[in-house]
This record gives structure tokens, sequence and C-alpha cells, in this order.
């Protein structure tokens, strides 16, 4: 029964949070030292939002997957990594050496403000956040996992955001618009 309830409450709150327009952030990219704005891809079809981190065990065991997930869409639909942890290992500086893990075409953006954090509404990392433009605005798509499976890629059997993605791209709704995050709770400030 309460696991029902949450359920319930999880796609009650993901709705009503679609059907708003997410306010427009502008972040730091510290690997390539510029400022990147949610706005900047006003003609983009949808925007992929991935909170994360540096030393979350959950974000180390997705790494492989998500450089696959980059490399397959990101010519289509625009990644932003985005750091909004403020653990003393979460640094700028120390964002700049982790880098190094991901890959460089994709920003890696500071939120150590937490805005972007605030206006998604992101808890976890990893967190997705698929964002789907509608009349100018981003709206929320889909959020949640990644997939059904952190620790072993190879007992996958649902790829929540890259169906979303597809889904997004031929102009179809998506089956599951949240799917719950298991990860790393990012502290507020």
């Amino acid at each position: 029964m309460k696991s029902t309830l949450a359920i319930f409450l999880v796609a009650l709150c993901s709705l009503a949070h679609a059907q708003m327009p997410v306010t427009n952030f502008t972040l730091t990219d510290v690997v390539h030292d510029s400022k990147v704005s949610l706005e900047q891809f006003s003609t983009s079809p949808g925007v992929v939002v991935i909170f994360t981190s540096n030393a979350c065990p959950y974000d180390l065991y997705y790494t492989d997957r998500l450089k696959d997930l980059i490399a397959t869409y990101s010519s289509k639909v625009p990644f932003l990594l985005v750091n909004s942890h403020i653990d003393p290992e979460e640094t700028a500086e120390k964002m700049v050496a982790a880098a190094t893990t991901w890959t460089t075409a994709v920003p890696y953006l500071a939120d150590k403000e937490q805005s972007a954090m605030d206006a998604l509404g992101a808890r976890r990392s990893p967190e997705v956040f698929l964002l789907k433009r509608v009349k100018g605005n981003f709206n929320v798509f889909y959020t949640g996992a990644l997939d059904d499976n952190p620790q072993e890629p190879q007992a996958v059997t649902n790829r929540y955001l890259k169906d979303a993605i597809e889904n997004l791209l031929a102009g179809k709704p998506v089956t599951n618009s949240a799917v719950r995050t298991v990860g790393c709770s990012i502290r507020k400030k």
C-alpha cells in the first residue's frame, strides 16, 4: 500500500512539474571556463540535464552508459552535466579534475548556489531531466533514473532515458514520465 501511494505521489508531482516551464539558469562550465544558460538551447527540441557528482558511487556506475548516450544523441539533443553537491570533494576545482572521466564535449556545470537544482527539483545524483521545448519554454518531459540497474549494465531491461529521448525526437509521448531515482542525496545549501 505504501509503495503504491509513493508511486502515485511521484507521478502526480512529476505531472504537475511537467506542466510548468522550467526557470532558466546560467552556470559556469568548469571544463570550458564559460557560462551556459538553458535558454541557449532554444532551437533544440529538448535538453538532457543530468545531476551528477565527482564522488557518488552511483554516478561512477553510470559513467560508461552516459558516454554511450552522449555519443549517440548529443548531435540531436544537448547534454548538460550539473554538479549541485556542496561537499568538500565537489568543489569546482575538483570538478575540473573529475571531468576527464566524462567527455570534454559536454559542459560540466558547477551549481554551487543550487539554482538549477531548485529550478528542476533535483534531489539525487545521478538524476535525469529530459526537457522538451514547448512554445519557447522548456518543460520536463521525463525525470528519474537512466535505467533500471545502476550496478549491472548487462542486466538492464529498461533504458528509461534512451526511450524518452527516442520518443521526444519522434514526437511521441513518453511512456513513463517519472521513474524513481536511486543514488546519492544532494544536500541543500
